[in-house]
């Protein structure tokens, strides 16, 4: 098991290079032996993406886990055609559907896949900023895609109370909605999350759609009963039902104007509406429940904990399996890795570090 708090600094540059040489080996045996699909299926693997962020050398215990892995990769993938990726953290977050504009056109990526990939990307970060509340803000975002309109995201998020980090996987293959358990894997700690993706939440999903296709009269009218001091004394034995569901102090009644006249079809299409964020979609899911009785899932839909269990059976028994599928593939892309004969020692030994005993 391994927390993820946040450390402060940079990698260091002569480590950042050799991170970045060895990324760029790994990965192209990797594609070359394995294909492309493949690649973005390891890489979405919470289990592989940690020890291959073990293997490049960097803190296996540290936020930086992430970005600093998904950066040293952007780098080694920069100009090939196979895969590329766009986005990282902070600042560079801003920048994904611009790259991905550039990258797809430099891919020979028709306008309807690039425009699938742009959608990909901010839609999986709408997800887990609005529909998915569970105190981690995000701040690190990349889209993998490939030549073929493949993709997988990577993205991070911070408890600014706790300073530890919560990693979010997807991948294109398989996904149907982003609205009904989309993840590939989410990786944390457990925490009180409310989850308008999943499969319980959905009437309160529906029932939010319906709110909004209706008259935004009607709902402010609801709005206001439920915020009156007569109406919320009432509302003390519905305490032990909704323990984290907190009302937003207000709503931006704009936002919901705009959603009335644009008619969302369903809640995937309100929640991709620019402007519709954590607050609207609380406020909808608290009137849902409170006024129609369709709560959303509180259960977190966390699926592990960093990264291969422990030893001790903290938080879990080690997954032997995939992380003895995660070593072979690793190994097998240093042992044929176009890199010097001791960088490929130093791999070796950083991976046996990581091995459980037998």
């Amino acid at each position: 098991m391994a927390s993820l708090p946040l450390h402060p600094g940079k990698a260091p540059r002569w480590l950042f290079g050799r991170m970045v040489k060895l990324a760029e080996a790994i990965s192209e045996v990797m594609i070359y032996e394995y294909g492309k699909k493949k690649f973005l299926q390891t890489i979405s693997d919470p289990f592989w993406f940690q020890a291959f962020s073990c293997v490049l050398g960097f803190d296996w215990h540290s936020s930086g886990t992430t970005t600093v892995t998904c950066g040293a990769l952007k780098e080694a993938l920069s100009g090939k055609r196979e895969v590329r990726i766009a986005g990282g953290k902070g600042k560079s977050s801003k920048k994904t559907l611009e790259e991905i504009d550039t990258i797809g056109y430099e891919m020979g990526l028709g306008e309807e896949t690039i425009d699938s990939l742009k959608y990909a990307s901010r839609m999986a970060a709408k997800v887990d900023n609005a529909a998915l509340q569970d105190g981690y803000a995000l701040y690190h975002h990349v889209l993998i895609m490939s030549e073929d309109g493949d993709w997988a995201v990577i993205q991070q998020g911070m408890n600014i109370d706790y300073k530890y980090a919560r990693r979010y996987h997807w991948l294109s293959d398989d996904l149907k909605v982003f609205v009904e358990e989309p993840h590939n894997a989410i990786l944390g700690k457990k925490e009180k999350a409310m989850d308008m993706t999943a499969r319980e939440s959905r009437e309160a999903r529906k029932v939010s759609v319906d709110l909004v296709r209706d008259n935004p009269r009607h709902l402010r009218r609801e709005w206001e009963l439920l915020k009156k001091p007569s109406c919320q004394t009432t509302l003390d034995g519905w305490n032990m039902k909704i323990p984290h569901l907190r009302m937003p102090q207000r709503i931006n009644w704009n936002v919901i104007k705009g959603i009335y006249e644009f008619q969302p079809r369903d809640y995937e299409e309100m929640l991709s509406i620019r402007g519709v964020g954590p607050a609207t979609v609380r406020a909808l899911a608290y009137i849902s429940e409170l006024m129609y009785g369709a709560p959303p899932s509180w259960k977190d839909p966390i699926k592990y904990s960093f990264a291969v269990g422990g030893k001790d059976g903290v938080p879990y028994p080690v997954n032997r399996r995939a992380m003895d599928e995660a070593t072979s593939i690793i190994k097998q892309g240093i042992e044929e890795a176009k890199i010097g004969k001791e960088e490929k020692l130093k791999a070796v030994r950083r991976m046996k570090k990581i091995l459980p005993d037998e």
